[in-house]
């Protein structure tokens, strides 16, 4: 059986109301939908993608990439210009930005830009043109898991 996607991702986050903002932002950028907003969720639908935001444990201290459990999230994005029209965006609302638009080795033509929310949880946005790894002429370079 194949999958059909991803149905949601809920990320934990140490101020709801902070976060909250930033979401706001970046899915109405994204041209995502808000579904759900109440004191203690707030989850944005769109382009199949549905992203779910709630108040971590406060004592179970801040996210740390490190640990086990979620890394990163990459949004698909469908072009090199939205890569950089979303970078644009993210340093006129002032996110951390870790790494500007750039090429990398993980598909040809692998195009990403990676920030930050307020938690400090790491978000990429990356183009791939064509079928990217599922070409079957393609081969990751040595050391690219």
């Amino acid at each position: 059986m194949q999958i059909n996607g991803i149905a949601h991702i809920q990320l934990s986050v140490s101020d709801l109301p902070r976060s909250r903002e930033f979401y706001r932002k970046l899915f109405a950028f994204f041209e995502m939908s808000i579904v759900f907003d109440d004191a203690t969720t707030f989850y944005g639908v769109g382009g199949k993608t549905g992203i779910v935001i709630t108040r971590a444990d406060p004592a179970l201290g801040p996210f740390n990439q490190r640990h086990v459990g979620l890394h990163h999230v990459c949004f698909r994005l469908r072009s090199r210009e939205d890569i950089d029209q979303l970078h644009a965006f993210l340093v006129d609302i002032g996110a951390p930005i870790v790494h500007a638009p750039e090429d990398g080795p993980w598909a040809k033509g692998y195009y990403s830009v990676l920030f930050e929310d307020p938690d400090g949880i790491r978000l990429e946005a990356n183009y791939v043109p064509g079928k990217g790894n599922l070409d079957p002429d393609v081969k990751l370079p040595l050391g690219v898991p």
